[in-house]
């Protein structure tokens, strides 16, 4: 028996703009592998050591599991209050040299240990490794001082990664995680740019635990206001964070990447963001256009993307970005995690009812 795939965002009619890629996640950038693995166990009173488990990895790998070949790459952060190791070696190389993993706030240093010694293991003449891993908080849910996350589950997360389709919302990183009072996690989306504006491919993965329930807006329609039960169980404090992987295969220079990553946080803006003072919104952008960055002796011949041609590459980015949050939202199915604490899902039914009353259905 085959279990049907989960309704996205387009399939409740919710309008987007812009053209998705085939199958509208980061994986239309040609390359990019993606993998979650998803701890879930335990229930009732939280004992720390034991749980309730609700957490986990997700992995963005540019060139897939079998290339180290770097790509540029820069960071963007909105707001602060958050995590992205690596950071200041993106800045200085314009690099990133391995793969993105997204966890909980506390399991930061495990996930970039293990990582270190998956690359370490695939290429012994390593001498040094700065690998990305970012996060946000997932306490409400999982018994997050518990470090459940082991290096085991970051070498599975990594062996699992793959392209084709991504599996969202209550998923790897995104396990734990909420967004405007609705039960969140994983989302993703794409665009492809027309012939005439290159034929691009942007690719975004965000990992969405942020925002206030009165300020969502789905498709410019304050579904947050006209929705305003079904709250979670300990109340909404709105705070939270969002983290953005964005994926191009454009020829982008780092500087025009870090551009790209600013346009990353209009399209949460589009969703309600407004990144709040506790807020760590961080946007990581790539590009796997060129190759043989990492080459250490003779001159690299790379493709730049003239200034003048990025416009369409913004908008691609904020429009994916806004339908990855939505994607996540849509996605993620209720969860209870410690001590009862209960975040409901958004209720499709209800979206598309209030989508109708402001003329706004696909």
């Amino acid at each position: 028996m085959t279990t049907p795939a989960k309704p996205r965002s387009r399939d409740l009619g919710v309008p987007f703009e812009g053209t998705p890629g085939p199958l509208n996640t980061i994986t239309d950038v040609a390359g990019v592998e993606v993998g979650h693995t998803t701890l879930v166990r335990g229930e009732g009173k939280l004992v720390v050591g034991r749980g309730p488990v609700r957490t986990g990895v997700t992995a963005v790998l540019p060139r897939g599991k079998d290339s180290l070949d770097p790509v540029f790459a820069a960071w963007f952060p909105l707001n602060g209050n958050g995590e992205l190791t690596g950071a200041a070696w993106i800045d200085e190389s314009g690099l990133l040299e391995g793969p993105v993993t997204i966890t909980n706030t506390h399991s930061v240093g495990v996930v970039r240990d293990a990582v270190v010694r998956w690359l370490v293991e695939r290429d012994s003449t390593i001498p040094w490794a700065l690998p990305v891993v970012t996060e946000t908080y997932d306490g409400f849910l999982n018994d997050i001082n518990g470090f459940h996350v082991r290096s085991e589950h970051v070498f599975a997360v990594l062996a699992s990664a793959a392209p084709g389709p991504v599996a969202e919302g209550n998923v790897g990183g995104g396990t734990g995680m909420r967004a405007f009072g609705f039960k969140a996690g994983i989302g993703t989306a794409s665009r492809v740019l027309p012939a005439g504006a290159g034929g691009f491919t942007v690719g975004v993965l965000v990992q969405a635990n942020y925002g206030k329930r009165e300020h969502l807006l789905v498709a410019g329609v304050p579904i947050g206001r006209e929705i305003p039960d079904l709250m979670p169980t300990e109340g909404d404090r709105g705070d939270g964070s969002a983290v953005v992987v964005v994926a191009t295969d454009a020829p982008l220079l780092p500087h025009q990447l870090r551009r790209l990553g600013k346009r990353a946080a209009l399209g949460l803006a589009r969703t309600g963001s407004i990144a709040e003072n506790t807020s760590g919104d961080l946007v990581l952008a790539f590009s796997t256009a060129n190759r043989g960055l990492g080459e250490k002796q003779r001159v690299v011949d790379v493709a730049v993307l003239p200034n003048d041609q990025l416009t369409p590459l913004f908008a691609a980015t904020v429009q994916a970005t806004e339908e990855a949050v939505v994607n996540a939202l849509v996605a993620a199915e209720t969860m209870t995690g410690v001590d009862g604490h209960t975040v409901f899902a958004l209720p499709h039914d209800r979206l598309q009812q209030v989508l109708q009353k402001y003329n706004r259905p696909g």
